[in-house]
């Protein structure tokens, strides 16, 4: 099966910066203002990919209404994405069973800790993706599993089950495929990387998301799937931009 995804390299237009006048969408998370966002890009096609087009269109409107934003950027093709595997696991199991790490787990679980440590210290977490058949790229979900972690972004009791650790912040994520899922499957195939994305975020503690599709990135409702996208987006950012100034 064909991974779908980006297909056009042509740029999203910017209607932010041409006079829309739609009425923002709701402020993401509420009313703190937003100084720092995380900006994870899991599309490997750079500059021609749909997702991260958009990404880039909306932190554009963001830094243009506040220019003092941080963002931080995680390439994921690009990062140093330890193995889950060996120290890391063992170590996972040591902090559920309550046992003290040895050396090489605590060298491997410090990685872990600062990949959390650098969702927990933004206000915001964007995420670009394509979906990829049916679902999400290999490397995003690698990245779940590796930020997925007991005591560091969510906790477990026997009497009360699980429990989110990280604290509550805006979340979106733009999701791109060439199949248009506008009215629930494409084709018959279902769209997995949807409700995986809720649960998987929601389970540490970013239940506040928002998901903007791009469907279908090929054929005649390209253009228009672009559009809306982005006019969507660029409410977004105004609402983020207007509230709690």
């Amino acid at each position: 099966m064909a991974k779908g995804g980006h297909s056009d390299d042509r740029n999203l237009e910017h209607p932010c910066a041409v006079g829309h006048s739609d009425p923002p969408d709701r402020r993401l998370g509420g009313s703190p203002r937003m100084t720092t966002l995380l900006h994870v890009e899991a599309s490997p096609r750079g500059e021609v990919s749909r997702s991260t087009q958009a990404a880039r269109l909306f932190i554009e409107a963001l830094q243009a209404a506040d220019p003092s934003l941080a963002v931080d950027h995680l390439d994921l093709w690009q990062a140093d994405l330890p193995p889950f595997d060996g120290a890391a696991l063992t170590a996972k199991y040591a902090r559920l069973a309550g046992r003290n790490h040895d050396g090489p787990e605590a060298t491997a679980w410090a990685k872990i800790e600062t990949m959390v440590g650098r969702i927990d210290k933004t206000d915001c977490l964007l995420l670009s993706t394509p979906m990829w058949n049916f679902s999400i790229p290999y490397r995003l979900k690698h990245w779940i599993d590796l930020i997925t972690q007991p005591g560091l972004s969510f906790s477990f009791n026997p009497a009360t089950g699980y429990t989110p650790v990280l604290r509550p912040r805006p979340a979106l994520a733009i999701l791109a495929s060439a199949g248009d899922y506008t009215t629930g499957e494409s084709r018959g195939r279902p769209d997995l990387a949807t409700p995986y994305l809720r649960a998987a975020l929601g389970f540490i503690g970013l239940t506040d998301l928002t998901i903007v599709p791009i469907w279908p990135t090929i054929g005649s409702g390209a253009e228009e799937a672009a559009e809306v996208a982005a006019e969507r987006l660029c409410c977004l950012a105004r609402g983020f931009a207007g509230a709690g100034t």
